[in-house]
């Protein structure tokens, strides 16, 4: 396929056509049937993933996936293993290390009607292609005037995993969301994993879709739903992931871990937690949110990346538009430490929101605390 590119791009023919009419002739592979038990299973996230991305590409052949070492190596992270065997060289590409290359080839296909899912190997990389996925991406459905769609997915690991320094651990999920034309998704589990992934495929629209490093060998109970090749989760709707009524505590992606092992810790305290999974960053579940405050009366949100524009301050803007009046208490933000992220592990972990920040930001919110501004 690359090779046949590279032979009509000399010749002046475009890229994106010639993979566009060279994908058109591709028939969907033949699938065996699955068969789910009716109780639940256990499934990791990169089971998740890839189970999403073999029925997506098996149920409609314009569907296909690109990136770094995603064919022959069969994924960074064996998120598409097994799919070259399945689908072939040219429903599965091997790129070279250019991101504005692939990136802009995909937004070309996307173009033509087809639907790839582009895999940067870190969502630092997408630094490279950021133009096609804002100015080639997500504006041409508004300045077309609704005449181009763009049904592309942009997906690989986000924010920090472990000793890989500054420029492989940002967390690029306020950045994106700040972008009117994307839709920015970030799974927990893997049941968020699935159904997102396959709702991100089917969208019309440019998706950015986050996932975490670390999160890819977890394990999280499946329902027999879930498992079901047309199961599909709605974009922009969070989930309540444990109720409560002392505070509520919103978090995305690894964080959402993280705060239910706080909320257990508060629990024993005789604070009860109410922890959201955000699951989208845009659109962003402001109803579920609200409602929560308005129950709970307090707020703590959760994220890895920098405080600054973060995702939880657009949250604590909302709330404080929306439900001021319901507050007890002044929100509490837990952020990633306003500085690039250090290599040495120490220092890693400093930077990181930890499971006994969150516990004690909740006790402050709860005045169970000392408040921080009597200690300064």
């Amino acid at each position: 396929m690359l090779g046949l590119l590279r032979q009509k791009v000399g010749s002046g023919t475009s890229s994106a056509v010639i993979l566009g009419q060279s994908l058109q002739r591709i028939r969907p592979a033949v699938s065996a049937t699955r068969n789910y038990s009716a109780a639940a299973k256990e499934m990791t996230v990169r089971d998740a993933l890839n189970s999403a991305l073999d029925e997506e590409m098996s149920a409609d052949p314009k569907v296909f996936l690109m990136g770094e070492e995603v064919g022959e190596y069969q994924g960074a992270y064996k998120i598409s293993k097994g799919l070259l065997d399945k689908y072939g060289p040219d429903r599965v590409l091997d790129t070279p290390i250019t991101e504005a290359g692939f990136a802009g080839i995909g937004v070309g296909a996307a173009y033509y009607g087809l639907k790839p899912v582009v895999e940067f190997m870190t969502f630092n990389f997408s630094m490279q292609a950021i133009d096609h996925i804002i100015n080639s991406a997500a504006k041409s459905n508004y300045m077309s005037a609704g005449q181009i769609n763009v049904p592309i997915v942009f997906r690989g690991p986000n924010g920090a995993a472990a000793g890989v320094g500054a420029q492989h651990s940002q967390c690029y999920a306020s950045w994106y969301a700040s972008c009117p034309g994307l839709k920015v998704v970030t799974p927990y589990s893997s049941e968020d994993a699935r159904g997102l992934l396959k709702a991100a495929i089917r969208d019309p629209d440019p998706v950015v879709f986050l996932e975490n490093e670390l999160l890819y060998g977890e394990s999280f109970p499946v329902s027999a739903e879930a498992l079901d090749s047309s199961f599909c989760l709605p974009i922009g709707k969070a989930k309540i992931e444990r109720e409560g009524k002392d505070v509520t505590i919103t978090a995305f992606s690894k964080m959402v871990g993280y705060v239910l092992q706080a909320a257990e810790i508060l629990a024993k305290e005789g604070i009860s937690a109410e922890v959201i999974n955000l699951r989208s960053i845009r659109p962003l579940d402001r109803a579920t949110i609200n409602a929560s405050v308005r129950k709970t009366n307090r707020l703590v949100t959760v994220e890895e990346g920098f405080p600054q524009h973060g995702v939880g301050a657009e949250i604590c803007t909302s709330v404080i538009e929306e439900s001021f009046g319901y507050l007890d208490a002044p929100v509490e933000r837990i952020a990633g430490a306003d500085v690039p992220m250090p290599y040495a592990a120490n220092l890693e972990r400093l930077a990181v929101p930890q499971i006994d920040d969150i516990v004690r930001a909740a006790k402050r919110a709860c005045y169970r605390a000392v408040p921080l501004a009597a200690t300064a």
